[in-house]
């Protein structure tokens, strides 16, 4: 009994040339909506990054008239400082916001969701510990423990009418 290899070989050539036009579909489609969306800008710390999405609009007007425009951008508040971090939640936050406005299933208006904010609290702290540090003693890090912007909401913002976002 003789087994014919020619006609296995063609077999897996063929799923293998689908699985190619399959993978460059994939990368082709991907390359473009990285494209579209200015993907190379959210490894930048420009402000106008953020904004690229309009929804994110009255965040950046905000920030503008905040007493941290001249000294803080975005990353310098939202993003941990270790590199690792940094692009870790990068990467998370990119997901969330590009399926969120891809599907438009988000909360409006946006609001930070708490492993964020936390991060934003670390990073109040990371800047103003010295000046903080008495009212932060006895505190547990938990969500519902005394938070920077439970009194100081516009620091980072400006004028918050109209942003929603913040629990009080």
């Amino acid at each position: 009994m003789t087994v014919d290899a020619g006609k296995g070989g063609r077999g897996t050539g063929t799923l293998a040339k689908a699985l190619f036009v399959l993978l460059g579909v994939l990368v082709g489609v991907g390359g473009f909506t990285f494209n579209y969306a200015e993907g190379l800008s959210y490894l930048s710390t420009d402000p106008e990054a953020c904004m690229n999405c309009h929804i994110m609009r009255p965040q950046y007007d905000s920030w503008l008239k905040s007493s941290h425009h001249t000294v803080a951008v975005c990353v310098d508040c939202h993003l941990p400082h270790d590199f690792i971090g940094k692009y870790l939640a990068k990467g998370e936050n990119g997901w969330h916001h590009s399926v969120g406005f891809t599907f438009q299933n988000f909360h409006e208006p946006i609001m930070i969701k708490p492993k964020n904010a936390r991060i934003l609290e670390q990073n109040c702290l990371r800047c103003h510990g010295d000046l903080t540090h008495e009212l932060m003693i006895g505190t547990s890090g938990r969500e519902d423990d005394l938070q920077c912007v439970h009194c100081h909401k516009s620091a980072g913002h400006g004028d918050t009418a109209g942003l929603g976002g913040w629990r009080d």
